[in-house]
C-alpha cells in the first residue's frame, strides 16, 4: 500500500478481506463468536447467523475456525448459495472428502450424496473427528430444496448427538427464508444478529485495526473525524474500511500529520457513502 510508510504502517489496516486478526472484539461479535463456539463444541446441530452486508460475518466465521482444533475438526466451507440442492450436496460430500463423485448435473442424485456424507460423518465419528459445515451468503439460497436436503443431513444422529454442525450466515433476510421451511427451523439451535458499531466501537475499532497494522500509541485520526466516520458509515466495518482506507490516502497524498473531518468529509463526497 503506497501510504503505509508514510503513515508508519507495516502493513494495509483498512483491507475489505475476511483477515481474523483484525477481527475487533466488540460486544456483539464477541457474544456471537461465543454462542456459535457452544453451538459447535456442544453439538447443538445448527445456528443462523445475521446481519446487514459488511457488518462481519464472514471475518467472524474465519475467526471461529480458528478457535477449533484443525486436528479435530472436518469443515466444509460452502460460498456458492446459487447451486442447485443437489449441487450444493456434492460440494459438501467433496469438501469432507468423498471422492469419485458425479460430475454430470442430469446424473446426479441427491440421495446418492446423502448416503455418501452420512458415510463420512459415521466414520468420522468414529475416528473421534467433528464435522462442520458453514454455508456463507446463505440469504442467497434460491433453490427451496436446499432446505429440505439440509434437514435431512441434520438427521443424521447417534442417540446421543448431532454428527455434524451446521451454519448459515447471510443478511437478515435469510431468516425469512429460515422461517418459512418449518421443518428445517425447528432444528436451529441459535438465532443470532449482528447489529452495526455505536460510536465508540466505531472509534475502537479504527484504532484496533491501526494498532494491529504497526501504529502504536499513535491517533492518526482526530476526533471529529472518527465522528464523521461513523456518522457516514452507520457503524458497518465494511463502509468504515473503505472511507478510512481512502482517508489514510488522502491525507497522504496532502501531506497531512493527521487524518481530520474535512479530509473525510472529502472522502465521503468523493465515494458517495
Amino acid at each position: 500500500m503506497m501510504y503505509n510508510q508514510y503513515w508508519g504502517l507495516t502493513e494495509a489496516p483498512f483491507e475489505n478481506t475476511p483477515n481474523p486478526k483484525f477481527l475487533y472484539h466488540s460486544k456483539e461479535h464477541e457474544e456471537a463468536l461465543f454462542r456459535l463456539l457452544y453451538v459447535v463444541q456442544q453439538r447443538k446441530g445448527a445456528a443462523v447467523l445475521t446481519g446487514i452486508f459488511g457488518c462481519g460475518k464472514t471475518v467472524l466465521g474465519r475467526a471461529l475456525l480458528n478457535q477449533l482444533n484443525k486436528n479435530i475438526y472436518r469443515v466444509a466451507i460452502i460460498n456458492n448459495p446459487y447451486l442447485k440442492s443437489v449441487e450444493l450436496l456434492r460440494s459438501i460430500a467433496r469438501q469432507l472428502g468423498v471422492t469419485e463423485l458425479c460430475e454430470n448435473l442430469s446424473e446426479m442424485s441427491a440421495d446418492t450424496f446423502l448416503q455418501r456424507i452420512e458415510e463420512i460423518l459415521v466414520n468420522n465419528h468414529r475416528d473421534g473427528k467433528e464435522t462442520l459445515v458453514i454455508i456463507d451468503e446463505a440469504h442467497l439460497i434460491r433453490d427451496d430444496d436446499i432446505f429440505e436436503e439440509l434437514r435431512l443431513i441434520l438427521n443424521f444422529q447417534t442417540e446421543e448427538r448431532f454428527l455434524l454442525t451446521l451454519i448459515l450466515m447471510g443478511q437478515t433476510e435469510l431468516l425469512d427464508k429460515v422461517r418459512k421451511h418449518k421443518p428445517f427451523a425447528q432444528r436451529v439451535a441459535l438465532g443470532y444478529t449482528l447489529a452495526p458499531f455505536d460510536l465508540q466501537d466505531t472509534q475502537k475499532y479504527i484504532e484496533h485495526r491501526l494498532g494491529v497494522a504497526g501504529v502504536k500509541n499513535a491517533q492518526l485520526f482526530t476526533s471529529k473525524a472518527l465522528e464523521v466516520v461513523f456518522q457516514n458509515s452507520g457503524g458497518i466495518p465494511r463502509r468504515i474500511n473503505q472511507i478510512c482506507d481512502m482517508s489514510l490516502l488522502t491525507g497522504f497524498n496532502n501531506n497531512a500529520s493527521l487524518v481530520d473531518d474535512k479530509i473525510v468529509e472529502d472522502v465521503i463526497a468523493s465515494l458517495g457513502v
